[in-house]
């Protein structure tokens, strides 16, 4: 079933929503968002995420992906995130969203 409008405009909205210093990681966006996978997160933030805080957005491990390590590190670091070994202290950083109602569906 491909992704709606409204499913992507929720994700959009909620890693608009991630405050500075702390980081969500794609499961939790699918989880808030009501979707059935985080891939379908990281397909959206992969195509319409270049205006939004894509660098708050985390594998589930608090990794970033390799290609964008150094820069997304860099960022979360210039806003106080904690990182150590290049990982994201999720127990310590990790946003908690607000239950979303009448989530879109996948």
């Amino acid at each position: 079933m491909p992704t709606s409008d409204a499913q992507i405009e929720l994700v959009r909205e909620l890693v608009a929503s991630i405050p500075p210093g702390m980081v969500a990681t794609y499961g939790d966006i699918a989880a808030a968002a009501g979707l059935s996978t985080p891939r379908t997160v990281g397909w959206i933030m992969r195509t319409d995420a270049a205006d939004l805080p894509w660098h708050r957005v985390l594998r589930a491990g608090g990794k970033p992906a390799s290609h964008l390590a150094d820069r997304q590190l860099r960022l979360l670091a210039a806003e106080d995130v904690p990182i150590e070994d290049g990982r994201v202290n999720l127990r310590e950083a990790r946003f908690r969203f607000p239950e979303v109602r009448d989530a879109p569906r996948s």
